[in-house]
């Protein structure tokens, strides 16, 4: 098979979907408890049944705790994960992290008779604590290791990989619901499937190679070349790889020059960084507050507020959301990514989610749905369901997976774990507001909440998309222009001197073979 054909970048998609199965864990522990916490068996074990106000006032706060502590351990995780990642690279790193998030499952599947909620609430915790540092470091090793002209699509399989573990959290807690009425399997079953996760995710780290990028940075070039060689499946030898290692090795020595003896304050305040810290916590501010998290964190509450009552319906509905959700997803990042660019595709997103909002908060004030029903829901409570499926298939178009792209993009190799831990931070720590916030919310807001998420996705996203600048089918290393850290005569200058070091190399490494052979 040709070098360029098909099977060219086979190992960097294996790599990403290594790498992103930590994703899924993601995916899988933020949509599993709520569907848990809605079980009437879990209720009833853990003091939240009942129909008055105080019931409702403390099982919307038990619900809010149990799915944000999560979170709230998330964010610290990601905060951490930095030093960590850049000390030792970003595949130990993971693995670690990996550990570190089976035990919070251990803790959360063996809660139940003596072990109450405390043990939820910190097994929640500490797989937060892996969560977030997987959601930092996995999106810069998948970055570092891609392709430019298939970074978006490659990238973009964070998104594709959260949707499955969301989706796969559905229909679990929607088998529980239909076939465990009773016993602690109804939380330990879905609970404990994190631990089959969690081993895939570390037997797979196993098999793959560490980031070049990350080894050059490290000094470690002829390790860089086997790995970039290897990824990119082409010798070591071959000018291609020569050529990108050499635009590596040339922005990596620019970032070591113009930070020589300065810390992170430079990291952070450095000439053409500030700005893409700031892009990369408003960006995953907006995306927190679009409202995808809201519904899908509490997909069975939501759907009952619109007319599905009873668990089984609000379950099975959520578990359709979840299916659009992963398909729309990869329609998005393999077919679509690299075709519309970031910006249009924020843009087209933002106004997309914020005119379905509008009509679905609409009917719900026009048509509220009726009280105590059960059975099929009313034809309005059919079409709020359907205008929250195309809103999925809206965000899943932009919102959901750039902003992990936009941010692995935009950072330069010195500070990318910085910059991916502060995003990955903020991620977290709006993320646990809006969790914590949503039951109440729904509670007090009825349509008003919709319309709320309604004005933030055109106001707020939609005009924030048009303010940043594009990224598609650019290097990494051509970031540093984009935002003002060097000049373009600068790093083409500095590019062709590494290309020649590289071509002396080659040829002093392709002489001394020769000799040998003469020998």
């Amino acid at each position: 098979m040709s070098k360029d054909g098909v099977f060219q970048n086979i190992r960097v998609y294996w790599l990403a979907f290594v790498v992103y199965w930590g994703i899924v864990l993601f995916g899988y522990d933020t949509g599993i408890a709520g569907g848990v916490v809605a079980q009437d068996y879990f209720k009833s074990q853990f003091g939240l049944a009942g129909s008055g106000q105080q019931s409702v006032k403390k099982a919307n706060d038990v619900n809010s705790n149990v799915v944000s502590v999560l979170q709230a351990g998330a964010f610290f995780g990601a905060l951490g994960s930095a030093p960590l990642s850049a000390a030792v690279g970003r595949k130990w790193s993971l693995f670690l992290f990996t550990i570190v998030f089976s035990v919070g499952a251990i803790l959360q599947t063996v809660a139940g008779g003596s072990r109450g909620l405390g043990y939820i609430y910190g097994g929640r915790v500490v797989a937060g604590l892996g969560i977030g540092a997987i959601s930092a470091v996995a999106p810069a090793f998948v970055s570092e290791c891609s392709p430019k002209d298939v970074r978006g699509r490659i990238t973009g399989l964070f998104q594709i990989m959260v949707a499955i573990g969301v989706m796969l959290s559905y229909f679990i807690n929607l088998g529980i619901s239909l076939h465990i009425k009773a016993g602690y399997a109804v939380w330990r079953i879905p609970f404990g499937f994190q631990l089959v996760l969690a081993g895939l995710m570390a037997f797979g780290l196993l098999t793959i190679t560490e980031s070049p990028r990350w080894l050059a940075s490290k000094g470690r070039i002829d390790d860089a070349i086997v790995s970039l060689s290897y990824l990119r499946h082409r010798s070591a030898d071959d000018p291609a790889i020569r050529a990108e290692m050499a635009e590596i090795e040339a922005a990596i020595e620019e970032e070591r020059e113009a930070r020589r003896g300065l810390g992170w304050k430079e990291a952070f305040f450095g000439k053409g960084n500030f700005i893409r810290f700031v892009i990369a916590v408003v960006i995953f501010i907006l995306q927190q507050w679009s409202g995808q998290n809201s519904v899908g964190y509490y997909a069975p509450q939501i759907f009952s507020s619109i007319g599905y009552t009873g668990t089984s319906n609000s379950l099975l509905a959520s578990g359709i959301y979840g299916i659009v959700k992963v398909v729309a997803t990869a329609i998005f990042v393999f077919f679509l990514a690299d075709t519309l660019g970031r910006k249009l595709s924020l843009f087209i997103s933002g106004m997309g989610m914020g005119i379905l909002f509008f009509i679905i908060g609409a009917l719900l004030k026009t048509f509220p749905p009726p009280k105590n029903a059960g059975g099929n829901p009313p034809p309005a409570s059919k079409a709020m369901a359907a205008m929250l499926y195309i809103y999925v298939l809206m965000y899943s178009l932009g919102w959901g997976p750039i902003p992990w792209v936009y941010v692995a993009d935009i950072f330069p190799t010195r500070t990318r774990h910085y910059g991916l831990a502060v995003a990955s931070a903020s991620q977290w720590l709006f993320n646990f507001v809006v969790a914590k916030v949503t039951p109440t919310l729904e509670t007090d807001l009825g349509y008003k909440l919709f319309l709320m998420f309604g004005t933030i996705n055109i106001g707020g996203m939609a005009v924030f998309s048009l303010l940043i600048p594009e990224t598609k089918g650019r290097s990494l290393e051509e970031m540093d222009i984009i935002f003002g850290s060097v000049q373009e005569d600068r790093r083409r200058a500095d590019i062709a001197a590494q290309e020649r070091a590289l071509g002396m190399a080659a040829l002093e490494t392709t002489s001394e073979r020769s000799v040998d052979e003469k020998v």
